[in-house]
C-alpha cells in the first residue's frame, strides 16, 4: 500500500511533468471530437458521422501500430537520461527517425484496400463512398505523425513536456480551421464534406512535426546540446533494442485499437444510428482515457529515469503514486459518465434518436473507467522499467479471447445491439486493470530485490 507521505512527496513531481503530456493528449484527441462534431453539422448527419469514425480508426490502427513500435523510446531515453547521458539519447532519437521514414509507406498502403475490405463486411454502400476518400485524405499525415511520435518520445524522456502540449494544443487550431474551410466550403475553398476534414488533420499532423523540429533545433542552439552533431551511421544493436521493446507495445496498442476498429465494422452492420452512437461513446471515453495517457506517460519516463540512476524504491514510488493517480481521475469520470449522459450526447448531435442509444453506451464506458486509468498507468509505468510484453499478453486475451467473443454472442445472439459489444469490452478492461496491478506490483519487488542492477530489462 502506498503511504499518505509517498503520495504528498510524489505528486508535484509527477503533475509537473503528466499536466503537459494531459494536455498533449487531450489536444490529441480534441482533433477527433472536433471531426465529429463539424461533420455531424452535415446534412446526413449520422453517414458523415459513421464515415469519419469508421475511416479514422482504420486509419488509426495502421498509424498507432508504428507509433507504438516508438514507445521503446521511452525506454532507451528515460534511462539514458536518468544514467546522464544525453548524447545516448540523441542517438536514440536519431533511429527513431530512421525507423519513421521505413515504416510511414509500410503503413500507408493498406489503405488503398479498404473499400473491398468494407465491402467484405458488409458496410452499407452509403457509409463506405464517404469513408474510404476520407481514409485515403488522413493517410497523407501518417509520416509526419510518426516523426511528431518519434521526436516526442526522446523529448518527454528529457524532461522537455511544454513544446509538446504546446504543438497539440495549436495543431488543433489549426485543424479546426481546416475543417471549417474544407467541410463547408469556406472562403472560397471547396465544400468536401466528410473528407475535408481528413485532408485537414493531415495538414495539422504535418504541422505537428514541424513544431517540434523547430523547437528541437531551437534548443540545441540556445543550450549547445550537440544534437546536430550526433553520429547518423545506422547502429544495428541500438535499432535491434528499440524494436525488441517496441514491438510488444505496438502489438499491445494494435490489439486494443484493432478491437475497436473491428467492434466499430461489427456495429456498422446495425446501421447508421448505431455507428453514429458508437463514435460518440467512444470519443467520450477516450476523452477521458487522455487523462491517465498523459499520466502513463509521465509514469514511463519517471520509473525509466529511477532506474537509470539506480533508485528502484523511487521507481516503486513514481510508478505506484501515478498508478493512484490515475484511477482517482477516473473514478470522477465515470460517475460524470453515469450523471450526465444525455448532455454528453447532445454535444455531438441534435438527433434524439442517436442521442437515447447513446446513453446505453456511455453507462457500458463508465462501468471501465477505473479499470481504465488503472491499466493505462500501470502499462506506462512497466514500460519505464522496460516490460512491454506483460501488457500485450493481457490485452490479446482479455480483449480478443473473453471480450470480444462474448461482447458478439450478446450483440448478435442475444440481441443486445451496440451495447452487446461494448459490454463485453467493459469486462476485458476491468480484467485488464486486474492483472496489470498485479504485474506491476510484483515488478517493483523485483526491482527492489536486485537494486536494479540493470538499466534495460527485454
Amino acid at each position: 500500500m502506498l503511504a499518505i507521505q509517498t503520495l504528498r512527496s510524489e505528486f508535484r513531481p509527477t503533475l509537473r511533468l503528466a499536466i503537459p503530456l494531459v494536455l498533449a493528449e487531450l489536444g490529441w484527441m480534441s482533433m477527433a471530437i472536433v471531426d465529429t462534431m463539424m461533420v455531424g453539422r452535415l446534412p446526413n448527419s449520422a453517414v458523415a458521422i459513421s464515415a469519419v469514425s469508421l475511416g479514422g480508426i482504420l486509419v488509426h490502427t495502421l498509424a498507432f501500430f508504428g507509433a507504438g513500435l516508438l514507445t521503446g523510446l521511452d525506454t532507451l531515453v528515460s534511462q539514458a537520461f536518468g544514467a546522464g547521458q544525453r548524447e545516448d539519447c540523441h542517438r536514440s532519437l536519431v533511429h527513431g527517425i530512421y525507423l519513421s521514414f521505413a515504416l510511414a509507406p509500410l503503413l500507408m498502403a493498406p489503405v488503398w484496400f479498404f473499400d473491398s475490405l468494407l465491402r467484405q463486411a458488409h458496410i452499407a454502400p452509403d457509409i463506405i463512398a464517404l469513408a474510404v476518400p476520407y481514409s485515403k485524405a488522413m493517410a497523407w499525415g501518417t509520416l509526419p505523425l510518426l516523426l511528431y511520435f518519434a521526436m516526442r518520445r526522446c523529448m518527454q524522456g528529457m524532461n522537455l513536456v511544454r513544446p509538446i502540449a504546446f504543438a497539440l494544443v495549436t495543431a488543433n487550431i489549426i485543424n479546426a480551421v481546416g475543417n471549417w474551410l474544407l467541410i463547408y466550403g469556406k472562403l472560397g475553398a471547396p465544400a468536401m464534406g466528410a473528407v475535408g476534414s481528413g485532408w485537414s488533420t493531415a495538414w495539422a499532423r504535418i504541422y505537428l512535426a514541424a513544431v517540434l523540429v523547430g523547437y528541437l533545433l531551437w534548443y540545441d542552439h540556445k543550450h549547445r546540446t550537440e544534437l546536430l552533431r550526433t553520429p547518423i551511421q545506422p547502429d544495428l544493436m541500438r535499432i535491434r533494442r528499440l524494436i525488441a521493446l517496441g514491438l510488444p507495445a505496438a502489438m499491445q496498442i494494435t490489439l486494443e485499437i484493432g478491437v475497436f476498429a473491428l467492434v466499430t465494422a461489427l456495429i456498422g452492420r446495425l446501421g447508421a444510428v448505431s455507428l453514429a452512437s458508437h463514435q460518440i461513446a467512444l470519443n467520450t471515453v477516450s476523452l477521458t482515457y487522455m487523462v491517465p495517457l498523459g499520466i502513463s506517460s509521465a509514469a514511463a519516463v519517471r520509473v525509466g529515469q529511477a532506474i537509470g540512476r539506480r533508485d528502484p524504491q523511487g521507481a516503486a514510488d513514481a510508478g505506484g503514486s501515478a498508478i493512484f493517480f490515475g484511477a482517482a481521475f477516473m473514478t470522477l469520470a465515470g460517475i460524470a459518465l453515469l450523471l450526465f449522459p444525455r448532455g454528453i450526447a447532445r454535444i455531438f448531435t441534435p438527433d434524439v434518436t442517436i442521442i437515447q442509444s447513446t446513453i446505453y453506451l456511455l453507462a457500458a464506458g463508465a462501468a471501465f473507467q477505473l479499470f481504465d486509468g488503472i491499466q493505462t498507468v500501470a502499462t506506462g509505468a512497466l514500460r519505464g522499467a522496460g516490460d512491454t510484453r506483460t501488457p500485450m499478453f493481457c490485452h490479446f486475451t482479455a480483449y480478443w479471447i473473453i471480450g470480444l467473443p462474448l461482447g458478439y454472442w450478446l450483440c448478435f445472439s442475444r440481441g443486445w445491439g451496440a451495447f452487446g459489444l461494448w459490454s463485453g469490452l467493459s469486462l476485458a478492461l476491468i480484467l485488464i486493470g486486474i492483472v496489470l496491478l498485479f504485474a506491476w506490483r510484483r515488478t517493483i519487488r523485483r526491482l527492489v530485490i536486485t537494486g536494479s542492477s540493470e538499466r534495460i530489462h527485454i
